[in-house]
């Protein structure tokens, strides 16, 4: 019997990465349509602008740990 494939770690923050920068542009949209709404909920926007921000440090984070500054 075969054992399934596995995933290196660094495939899987490749993976993690592309999604998180998928869901970052998806909320740059969204915050982007309810800015041109006639009518803006400070509350949702605010919101959606810390959870934009939030995935950006991932995205940072996971770039980071995938392309190390090495000082030589």
């Amino acid at each position: 019997m075969k054992s399934p494939p596995t995933m290196t770690q660094a495939e899987v923050l490749r993976y993690e990465l592309r999604t998180f920068q998928q869901d970052h542009r998806d909320l740059d949209e969204a915050i982007h349509a309810l800015q041109e709404s006639r009518r803006v909920d400070m509350l949702t926007l605010q919101r959606l602008k810390r959870r934009k921000l939030a995935l950006k440090d991932k995205i940072a984070r996971i770039s980071d740990a995938l392309n190390p500054d090495i000082i030589a």
